[in-house]
């Protein structure tokens, strides 16, 4: 039999989106090949404390009476202290003892201090494989701002926005509020770096804008005021490529809201009422090349690496890109891996795929 890859399972950490990650970790708990990976499963806790956990799907169910979370039980995870050693041990019962030398990391992480580059950047330093995008990639996309700046840079459309900080918003409030009303109404006012639709509001004139920057400035400093645009909600999942290939896309999936104002964090995760997930989308052969196409460019603009998904407003005749997600949604129902699975890729054969990626070649 051959060896089987030691691999940690990273997950939880301190944003908002917690408890999103522990129940994509509990996705591909229940998944992974267990003749082909020794899975080692680390929290963090929302302290930022790094505990072994259970290695039990069902204690990371998505209950939306209960959402999952990683609970401080005493342990501590010790990363090797140098790239001379990729051994993993963990602190317990008051002894120390070896969890053996780890072959990659898939850290599983939403939000700041995980999908941010925060954490790659950690693994960077210790010199331990990981999968997924590194830590430019990372930190561009969890960051709104740069990732248009970026995109509008490689002549890919993106929704027009003004940026603020709590600090501009007070200093020069005249200013921005004509660039803001120069948008348009409606529109979306998002927390430059969360996930999720976490701290995100609809402004439907002048007067509401100050109430939904209050909430956006309690996830992050820094903010963003978009137009709306008014289009289909569509998006497709991206894998690196092989060899140094171009990367692969998916077919595509749509989000169909009917009676909601938008894809919030309820509709995504708690099952409200008002929202359908379609994939494949209803797109002509020309049309969905097209987005494949953008998918593809806008993926390599960042310098993406793993995995990622795309998200596009469809005007009909335009694709234009709302934002990337360089570690998507991944449990068994997510977008990413519906798209992939519409795409003939099993999730399972997804998660190979990803560890495949990350191996050192």
């Amino acid at each position: 039999m051959t060896e089987r890859l030691r691999l940690v399972l990273l997950f939880g950490g301190r944003s908002s989106e917690h408890s999103i990650s522990c129940a994509t970790a509990g996705g591909v708990l229940g998944a992974i090949d267990r003749d082909r990976y020794e899975v080692i499963p680390v929290g963090i806790t929302r302290d930022g404390a790094f505990v072994l956990e259970s290695d039990d799907p069902a204690r990371f169910a998505l209950d939306p009476s209960s959402l999952p979370e990683v609970a401080d039980n005493g342990t501590r995870v010790l990363w090797p202290e140098s790239t001379l050693t990729r051994e993993l041990r963990v602190e317990e019962d008051g002894g120390i003892r070896s969890l053996g030398d780890v072959d990659l990391v898939f850290p599983i992480l939403h939000g700041p201090f995980g999908e941010d580059g925060t954490v790659q950047g950690m693994l960077e330093l210790i010199g331990l494989p990981y999968v997924g995008n590194g830590v430019l990639a990372s930190s561009l996309g969890m960051d709104k701002h740069f990732t248009k700046t970026v995109l509008e840079a490689a002549g890919i459309e993106v929704a027009p926005w003004v940026t603020v900080t709590r600090g501009t918003w007070q200093r020069d409030n005249g200013r921005l509020r004509k660039a803001a009303d120069a948008l348009g109404y409606p529109q979306f006012v998002k927390p430059a770096r969360a996930g999720s639709s976490v701290g995100v509001s609809r402004v439907v004139d002048a007067g509401g804008l100050d109430a939904a920057l209050e909430i956006a400035f309690a996830e992050d400093d820094k903010a963003l005021i978009e137009s709306a645009i008014v289009g289909r909600e569509v998006e497709c999942a991206v894998l690196g490529g092989i060899d140094g290939g171009e990367p692969r896309v998916s077919v595509a999936g749509e989000i169909v809201v009917t009676g909601r104002d938008f894809y919030d964090f309820d509709a995504k995760y708690l099952d409200a009422a008002g929202v359908e997930l379609v994939c494949p989308a209803d797109l002509g052969p020309g049309e969905l090349r097209e987005m494949q196409r953008i998918a593809g460019r806008a993926f390599t603009a960042i310098g993406g690496a793993g995995l990622a998904r795309v998200d596009f407003f469809f005007t009909g005749s335009t694709f234009i890109v709302n934002e990337i997600n360089t570690m998507p949604g991944f449990t068994p129902i997510s977008m990413f891996p519906k798209c992939w699975l519409a795409s003939g890729l099993t999730y399972p054969a997804l998660i190979d795929d990803l560890i495949t990626q990350a191996l050192p070649s």
